[in-house]
């Protein structure tokens, strides 16, 4: 289980549940399925990523939550293959919706804020440019 309850450290742990089970599927699916499975989650990895260190975070998050979508009906497809027991799909798609979960959360907070700075700075407009409180550099909008 993972120290912190952030999404990186959720989405490690998914990582390192899922890439021992793609190393078991057959073959012929293990570089094709297994590697696009495993290559999608590492690209919502690097888009957290990306988000956490950006000044624009809502561009990667989006990308990162379609990233996620696609993995989740490429891991439905390998179950349905039957390429994973049904214990450890729902291991899997548990550990999945709690990301997705997560990175919805944080998209919604990122629009928030993107909400309440334009707010902000419509409200401040009809106000002659003048910011209406004391406190406005607090609030993020820059």
């Amino acid at each position: 289980m993972a120290e912190s309850d952030n999404i990186l450290t959720k989405l490690q742990d998914l990582l390192v549940n899922l890439i021992p089970q793609l190393n078991k599927f057959p073959r012929d699916q293990k570089f094709v399925l297994g590697d696009r499975i495993e290559t999608k989650l590492l690209d919502v990895q690097e888009d957290c990523l990306r988000a956490y260190y950006s000044r624009d975070k809502r561009g990667h998050l989006l990308e990162a939550n379609l990233q996620l979508e696609v993995a989740r009906h490429l891991v439905r497809l390998a179950n349905a293959l039957k390429l994973f027991s049904n214990h450890t799909y729902g291991v899997l798609a548990e550990k999945m919706d709690e990301v997705g979960r997560m990175i919805g959360g944080w998209l919604k907070s990122v629009m928030w804020m993107i909400f309440s700075c334009s707010l902000t700075t419509r409200l401040n407009s009809q106000n002659g440019g003048r910011p209406s409180s004391g406190d406005y550099w607090s609030t993020g909008c820059t």
